[in-house]
């Protein structure tokens, strides 16, 4: 019975903490959702090019963010020794990393018809794709900002701050979309491109709100600038930490990125459907996510205060409320595609190509969040390099060739490429969870990055 008691009290801690955490990234997810419904007025094609466009601009960011989320063993660990000096020194050299990656992802969001045309995605979106995309890049460095900020108030433990910048944002967002994409109130109607600046300008006021509410928490870690934080040996160690979570997710990513492309070379119904697919699948995915993001900052606590055994119980605690609520979502999906396709277009062809895709995704539900949630408790660790080879082996070995086989080799066309998704998703599941079962049993120790 105290063994129930002492279950039920862990999963309920780490459900407080992982809550706030989880509306904040549907909220950011929500303005991709939002986007995708509002543009879906104006034609399967245009759902295509916003797809594309976010693929486009995730797909090159996508390194940059996990470069960034080295701050989750840094500066937890550190907040949870009470080393205050250490995670300003995690703060600034995160804020250094932002600048740059911005500027080399901006220059990547430039070339987009010829990038588009050489993957030979399909003529009609091409140029609004492009456009959509070099918009987006108005809001990159705003967009790593509030990265590194949201990463640092998670591991400090305060995020009330996120959740209220996440939902201006949100309205923002949708007003803007209102009046760019269909000329209300006077303004110009720039349809696609319309959607690309309202999600570059909400981003700048999610930067901005975020920053103003939680400058009394951020301000000593921001504040003075640290001269220790230019020096080259200790910022090279937190980017060695941060690479392999790049690579990570770069690979993960491009992998559902590449079977977007093979959507594309089957045609605009294909791509359209395939995306609103994979928008709901995204939405929530965020759960997970946000689960993910809770277990890095208690784990990485626990360690940082010396605590092993409430590192491994927050992190199973962080696994049943991961894979519990996946599975609710799953039985949503599988049983309701119709309901969920038509929420985005009435066209016959792209909902006839969703409805076909949305249970798939419901399969995979429980593999992805088993996956992100093993991840996050990796993070807070600090093992990042062996769960980069992992996944290289489950996404890249498993779930691409067996989809591009599938898809390109059988009937099943269009969902041979998720199965070969599923596929993928469960490799990486059972890798990383047999990793996190290996790493919980061993000594546990804080993450050094300046040697004295």
């Amino acid at each position: 019975m105290q063994f129930a008691r002492g279950w039920q009290r862990d999963l309920r801690e780490m459900a407080q903490v992982a809550a706030p955490i989880v509306l904040i990234n549907v909220g950011i997810q929500a303005m991709g959702v939002v986007d995708a419904i509002m543009v879906g007025k104006l034609g399967g094609a245009a759902i295509a090019a916003v797809a594309l466009g976010n693929f486009y601009f995730f797909n090159v960011s996508v390194f940059g963010i996990g470069l960034l989320f080295a701050i989750d063993p840094v500066v937890a660990q550190a907040v949870g020794a009470g080393d205050h000096a250490a995670a300003a020194r995690g703060v600034q050299r995160g804020l250094l990393l932002a600048v740059a990656v911005a500027a080399v992802v901006t220059l990547c969001l430039m070339p987009g018809e010829w990038l588009l045309g050489a993957l030979e995605q399909p003529p009609e979106v091409i140029g609004e794709t492009a456009v959509y995309a070099r918009r987006r890049a108005i809001g990159a460095l705003p967009f790593f900002l509030f990265t590194v900020f949201r990463q640092t108030l998670q591991a400090m433990g305060p995020v009330r701050p996120i959740i209220i910048a996440a939902l201006i944002a949100n309205l923002v967002n949708a007003a803007v979309n209102w009046l760019l994409i269909f000329g209300n109130l006077g303004f110009p109607a720039f349809g696609v491109a319309g959607a690309g600046y309202a999600t570059a300008i909400s981003t700048w006021a999610m930067m901005f709100v975020l920053l103003w509410l939680s400058w009394p928490l951020l301000r000593d870690t921001v504040r003075p600038w640290r001269p220790e934080s230019w020096q080259w040996g200790p910022f090279a160690r937190m980017v060695r930490i941060g690479v392999p979570i790049g690579i990570q997710w770069f690979f993960e990513s491009f992998a559902f990125g590449l079977t977007a492309l093979f959507m594309g070379w089957m045609g605009t119904a294909s791509l359209a459907g395939h995306e609103i697919a994979l928008n709901m699948a995204a939405m929530t995915f965020m759960v997970p996510l946000g689960i993910s993001g809770a277990a890095s900052a208690v784990v990485g606590r626990a360690i940082g205060r010396g605590d092993v055994d409430s590192a491994r119980r927050d992190a199973a605690a962080a696994i049943a409320c991961g894979v519990g609520f996946m599975c609710l979502s799953a039985v949503v999906f599988i049983l309701f595609p119709t309901e969920l396709a038509t929420l985005y277009t009435t066209e016959t062809a792209t909902v006839a190509v969703a409805v076909a895709l949305i249970p798939l995704a419901g399969w995979f539900q429980v593999f992805d969040g088993l996956q992100a949630v093993t991840s996050g408790v990796l993070r807070g660790t600090g093992d990042t390099r062996v769960p980069a080879v992992l996944h290289m082996i489950a996404f890249w070995g498993v779930g691409v060739p067996l989809g591009a086989y599938l898809g390109f080799r059988t009937s099943l066309r269009e969902q041979g490429f998720w199965v070969g998704l599923v596929a993928g998703l469960a490799a990486a599941a059972v890798l990383q969870s047999l990793r996190v079962y290996w790493r919980l049993r061993g000594d546990l120790r804080r993450v050094v990055i300046d040697q004295h």
